[in-house]
C-alpha cells in the first residue's frame, strides 16, 4: 500500500451535498490503473484529495501508512501530479521548467538540471528542450508533466484527464509514453472517455456519484461485456452494463 483514502468524506462548501462521504481507495502499487467515470462522478475530487491540493473534511489520506497533508516533504517528493491544465512558466523552457520543478520537489540545482535533460528525452522531447514552453503543443506539454513527475523520485503518479484535448496522433504518442512510465511507476490517470482504456491498463476503477462500481483487472472489467458487443466494442458494453445503461439479459 503506498496512497489511499480512508473513508474520506468532502464538500466543496459546507451547505452543499458531500462530493465523497466515507469513501475508500487505494492506488494500486503497480502498472497503470484508469480511474473511469462520467463527468460528476467524483474523479477529479478523489484526485484532488489523493494530490493533496484539497483536504478532506473527515477520514484521512494515508501514504505509506502514515496520515499526510501537502506540507510533506516526502509526500511533495513522492507523490507527482498533473492536473488537467499542465502549469508552466511561458518564459521557460522545457529543460528549465522540468528543472525547477525537481528543484522545488528537494533535488539541488546541478542534479535537477541533469536529471531535466535525461527525463525530457524519456519522453521523446530531448529535441524540444529548448523551446519556450509557450510554443508546446498540448500534447507536448503533458509529456513535459511526465517529465516533471520523472525528475523528482516520484513514487506515485496521479493524471487528472491528461488526454483531454488531444488529437488521435498526440493521444497514442502520449499513451506510448504512459506505457513505459508505468512499467517502473504506479500511475492512476482519471478519464471519462473509454477511448483511454488502452490494452496496457493494468487495473480499471468505475466511479458514478461517489462511489466505485468496480474496482479490478482490466480482463474483469471487459467480462462484463455483453456476448454480443460487437468486436471492440467490449470496453463501451462493459461499461454501459456497470453503470446500468444497458441490461445484461
Amino acid at each position: 500500500m503506498t496512497l489511499l483514502l480512508d473513508r474520506v468524506t468532502f464538500r466543496y462548501r459546507r451547505w452543499e451535498r458531500p462530493v465523497l462521504s466515507g469513501f475508500s481507495y487505494e492506488v494500486p502499487d503497480e502498472g497503470l490503473t484508469i480511474l473511469l467515470g462520467p463527468n460528476g462522478a467524483g474523479k477529479s475530487t478523489t484526485m484532488s484529495l489523493l494530490a493533496g491540493t484539497v483536504e478532506p473534511r473527515a477520514g484521512r489520506v494515508l501514504f505509506k501508512g502514515s496520515a499526510l497533508t501537502s506540507a510533506d516533504r516526502e509526500y511533495r517528493r513522492h507523490v507527482a501530479w498533473l492536473p488537467q491544465k499542465v502549469p508552466t512558466s511561458r518564459q521557460l523552457t522545457a529543460r528549465e521548467y522540468v528543472a525547477y520543478v525537481a528543484w522545488l520537489k528537494g533535488e539541488d540545482r546541478s542534479t535537477a538540471w541533469d536529471r531535466a535533460g535525461s527525463v525530457l528525452d524519456q519522453v521523446g522531447l530531448a529535441d524540444r528542450s529548448g523551446q519556450k514552453t509557450a510554443r508546446l503543443s498540448g500534447g507536448q506539454l503533458r509529456r513535459v508533466g511526465i517529465a516533471c513527475a520523472l525528475a523528482h523520485d516520484a513514487r506515485v503518479i496521479l493524471l487528472d484527464e491528461p488526454t483531454a484535448g488531444l488529437d488521435p496522433h498526440q493521444r497514442t504518442v502520449f499513451r506510448d509514453v504512459l506505457r513505459k512510465v508505468a512499467a517502473r511507476i504506479p500511475v492512476l490517470m482519471s478519464t471519462h472517455d473509454i477511448a483511454d482504456l488502452a490494452d496496457e491498463a493494468t487495473t480499471v476503477s468505475l466511479m458514478d456519484r461517489g462511489r466505485i462500481l468496480h474496482h479490478g483487472g482490466t480482463r474483469s472489467f471487459l467480462e462484463h461485456a455483453r456476448p454480443d458487443a460487437a468486436p471492440g466494442r467490449q470496453a463501451e458494453s462493459a461499461y454501459s452494463v456497470l453503470m446500468g445503461l444497458e441490461a445484461t439479459d
